[in-house]
């Protein structure tokens, strides 16, 4: 990788959360989180059967192409069609669980002490962030997630999660609603994240993209970086990027 290599008119930087800057087990994570939101909503309903559901349900939105509805609308609809949850129901125990067993799940999160320099070094050079995680989530949890790694959320001018999102990655719809929401052209924009499907399909919109290989996730050969490297070939990465004026 040579500096002559490097695209020298990127003003916004998009960072994947999970495996990016945190390091975080998924597996454990999604069903430690459903089983605490499951006995928040109701402790006398059945466990498995709530996460199952919700697992079942989540894939259907990262392969869903309709964006008709907002992903926590979709999420509120599908709990009361298949277990008979009302809306009211789950965002009361939603708030339950903020208060009362968010802070249960932070053992799972492993912060990465890079990432703060990460953050800072795209600072320095004036670029815009957006937190591009996957939108499944409700935006407390990804705001702890954030906290727990040791970031801030006023670090980011935007961050997705499943209030303002309506569709997932690999969706290039996805990337592009953010491209509206920012009013910025893709070519402009670098997506920084570890999955080689999630991730790098924001080359479909025409983005830019860094493939992060510490903790790869490698899903389907679809997709070619621009560029890969460790978290320390992508803080020297971001070094060479043109400041913003």
């Amino acid at each position: 990788m040579t500096v002559e290599t490097i695209p020298q008119d990127i003003t916004t930087v998009l960072f994947d959360l999970d495996g990016t800057l945190i390091n975080v087990d998924m597996h454990q994570f999604v069903p430690a989180y459903l089983e605490h939101l499951s006995t928040c909503i109701d402790p006398q309903m059945p466990i498995r059967p709530f996460i199952e559901n919700l697992v079942r349900r989540t894939v259907e939105l990262l392969n869903s192409d309709d964006g008709h509805l907002t992903n926590e609308e979709f999420y509120l609809q599908v709990v009361e069609e298949d277990l008979g949850i009302t809306p009211q129901q789950f965002q009361d125990g939603l708030k339950h669980f903020y208060r009362y067993n968010m802070e249960l799940l932070r053992s799972f999160v492993q912060p990465l002490p890079l990432a703060t320099k990460l953050i800072q070094r795209c600072h320095e050079k004036g670029l815009k962030l957006v937190l591009a995680t996957n939108p499944v989530f409700p935006r407390p949890l990804v705001e702890a997630r954030l906290n727990w790694g040791g970031m801030k959320v006023d670090d980011f001018v935007l961050i997705t999660s499943f209030e303002n999102s309506r569709y997932c990655k690999p969706n290039p719809h996805y990337f592009e609603d953010i491209l509206v929401e920012l009013d910025c052209p893709a070519e402009q924009c670098l997506m920084v994240g570890n999955d080689t499907e999630h991730d790098l399909s924001a080359s479909h919109p025409g983005m830019t993209t860094f493939l992060v290989d510490t903790w790869l996730i490698d899903r389907k050969p679809q997709f070619v970086p621009d560029f890969r490297g460790s978290h320390l070939d992508l803080f020297r990465f971001l070094g060479q990027l043109s400041a913003v004026l």
